[in-house]
């Protein structure tokens, strides 16, 4: 009877939290698992994960849901800049911030803070990501063509382009390439063959010889016919992925990301075989565009203390490195044990090889555009606009006379 009545006030008593998530592959369900642990060991707190789709629900409702008043407690985000304004200072709530904080790359932790603030801790990354290509070896193999990355360490974005059309149209198979209509996608590409878009002072320029040249190839892509239309064409003014073309084997190359390791091994199977390969290599070098997923706590929440714990235990080195095997991303912590990667697929781990050797070549303008505090505004622009250049709607001149106005209102109104 005394034990019941202990569980019962206990349960009554639990504070509630709610994390606003989404999924690439498996890591709601591994975070799950891991908060079942929490909650069992801390019964005053209970999570609940509102699961979202990562267009609709992160990229459009949740600054929506923010800004008017209405954030979750926490939310799994990866444009976290544009939020900057609303986040928890964990700081006085942390039982040992200066561990907390060692954990992770300062940049990283800067990067959330609101203009004046040197010290905040906001959030933390739950993972890093890099942008680079993926192959469909089999067909490349079904057409007897070389993958090209296999005898050259240097290969540029016309030669994978060619390549890729010709085994497509030796197999049959509907496109050669894809990339996902997405402005962060783009910018590697961009920086890769020469777009010098933001200076050490901060100020953004659109205009150059290597933002036409990648403009003017990803067009060429559409009027061939080598990319699926509706991935750029058909999708107004949203994110969209071009995922499902490549799972089901419908482009032979797909420019994408780390994140979507998991989710091709696990929905790939044994249908073909698939790769992860170096990004083409330009004028700018061979670049993707770092990124990836952050857990950020917000300043509306009614309960920061516990908050706090749950973003604690979250941030430990022995769960994050379980939940960094677990779902194969590459961690974004500076202090993990020892650990392995949970999986029995060589394409897996091959893939995630290919990703972590592809860090230490970001370029500095990679880096610098994906912390610029505006490039939400200036990455949706580039998407854009370059689609109304590419529908015809306007002339490439025209693209860029509007992307450089739309980023300049766009500083312009939020403060300079």
């Amino acid at each position: 009877m005394l034990v019941a009545l202990v569980m019962g006030v206990a349960a009554q008593d639990a504070v509630e939290l709610r994390m606003v998530w989404y999924n690439d592959g498996n890591e709601g369900e591994v975070v799950r698992e891991l908060l079942d642990r929490f909650e069992a060991d801390n019964p005053d707190i209970k999570v609940v994960i509102e699961t979202v789709g990562y267009s609709d629900g992160i990229l459009q409702q949740l600054p929506l849901q923010v800004q008017a008043g209405e954030a979750p407690d926490l939310a799994r985000l990866t444009q976290f800049a544009q939020l900057r304004d609303y986040y928890l200072d964990l700081t006085p709530y942390l039982s040992d911030a200066e561990t907390f904080a060692s954990y992770f790359p300062a940049p990283l932790l800067a990067a959330f803070r609101p203009d004046g603030d040197t010290t905040g801790i906001y959030g933390i990354p739950t993972q890093l990501t890099v942008t680079g290509p993926y192959i469909n070896r089999t067909l490349f193999e079904q057409a007897g063509i070389e993958v090209p990355s296999d005898t050259s360490e240097s290969v540029t974005w016309a030669e994978w382009v060619a390549a890729a059309q010709a085994v497509a149209e030796a197999t049959g198979t509907d496109y050669a390439i894809a990339i996902d209509r997405s402005g962060h996608r783009i910018s590697g590409p961009l920086v890769s063959t020469g777009a010098t878009i933001l200076d050490a002072e901060g100020t953004v320029t659109i205009d150059s010889e290597g933002f036409r040249a990648y403009a003017e190839e990803l067009k060429s892509w559409h009027d061939q016919g080598l990319t699926p239309a509706d991935v750029w064409l058909g999708s107004g003014g949203n994110y969209a992925p071009a995922t499902n073309y490549f799972l089901n084997g419908q482009v032979v190359m797909y420019m994408a990301g780390s994140w979507q390791i998991g989710n091709f091994d696990t929905n790939i199977g044994d249908a073909f075989d698939w790769e992860a390969v170096p990004n083409p290599s330009g004028p700018g070098g061979s670049t993707g565009m770092p990124g990836g997923a952050t857990l950020m706590a917000f300043a509306s929440t009614e309960h920061p203390a516990e908050v706090a714990r749950v973003m604690e235990y979250l941030a430990s080195p022995e769960v994050h490195a379980e939940f960094t095997a677990r779902t194969l991303f590459i961690p974004g912590h500076l202090a993990l044990p020892e650990f392995e990667y949970v999986t029995e697929s060589e394409a897996a781990a091959a893939a995630l090889n290919v990703f972590m050797a592809e860090v230490p070549k970001l370029a500095d303008q990679a880096w610098a555009l994906q912390l610029y505090a505006h490039f939400t505004p200036l990455a949706n622009s580039m998407r854009d606009r370059l689609t109304q250049y590419m529908i015809g709607e306007l002339s490439l001149d025209d693209a860029i006379v509007r992307i450089q106005q739309d980023i300049d209102e766009a500083i312009a109104a939020a403060g300079g």
